[in-house]
């Protein structure tokens, strides 16, 4: 049969699969997971950004060693402050000599950010009636970050992140590969085996430990 909007519905359920793959990547390496070695009866598993960052971190819980082995232990949780954040930056200056780029949170606590007041004045613009009541770029003492909410992290942790020292490697990439048919049943099946790989965790920092408002 012929739908309107699509041209085969194969097509359609391939779109729709692999972008939910690729959000369960996303998912898992903002997790709080350690690495697996894979063996015969166990899948491998990758270590997750929360179980890389030690250094430049404000937290309640255990931070891990450090080399993706182990996740971090968490404690319990606190407001997100304006101190916080400041307090990390500062700190990724002084054991880094790069940049951060973004400061990645939840949605709640990407609210509590634009309450941040910092040395700015808000402002209304009265002949268009628009109020800007939200904070993209954070300006500190020691570096810009873009601020940008992500729903799939945890929502207890905001992340400071420096782009050029992380990176996601492919052993294979994801392919699609067909299956034997069941009756009229088509099958496919989407591969692939990637891994973060963290060349400088002293280059990001994390807030731990955050409430959601």
């Amino acid at each position: 049969m012929n739908k309107a909007g699509r041209r085969t519905e194969l097509a359609y359920q391939m779109t729709k699969r692999a972008k939910e793959l690729k959000i369960d990547i996303e998912a898992i390496l903002l997790s709080n997971q350690a690495k697996v070695t894979g063996a015969a009866a166990t899948a491998p598993k990758l270590a997750s950004v929360l179980s890389w960052i030690k250094t430049n971190v404000s937290h309640v819980g255990t931070n891990p060693t450090g080399d993706g082995s182990d996740a971090r232990v968490d404690g319990t949780q606190r407001a997100f402050t304006e101190a916080m954040l400041k307090t990390v930056m500062a700190s990724v200056y002084t054991n880094s000599s790069e940049d951060l780029d973004v400061l990645m949170v939840g949605a709640s606590n990407k609210a509590v950010v634009s309450g941040f007041t910092g040395g700015a004045q808000k402002t209304v613009d009265v002949m268009e009636q628009k109020l800007v009541a939200t904070v993209d770029v954070y300006v500190g003492d020691f570096s810009t970050v873009r601020v940008i909410p992500n729903r799939f992290m945890r929502t207890r942790d905001a992340l400071l992140l420096n782009w050029s020292y992380w990176s996601v490697d492919w052993l294979r990439p994801i392919k699609q590969i067909e299956l034997a048919k069941t009756g009229d049943a088509e099958k496919r099946l989407l591969i692939g085996e990637y891994t973060l790989t963290a060349k400088n965790e002293k280059s990001s920092g994390l807030i731990a430990d955050l409430t959601t408002p």
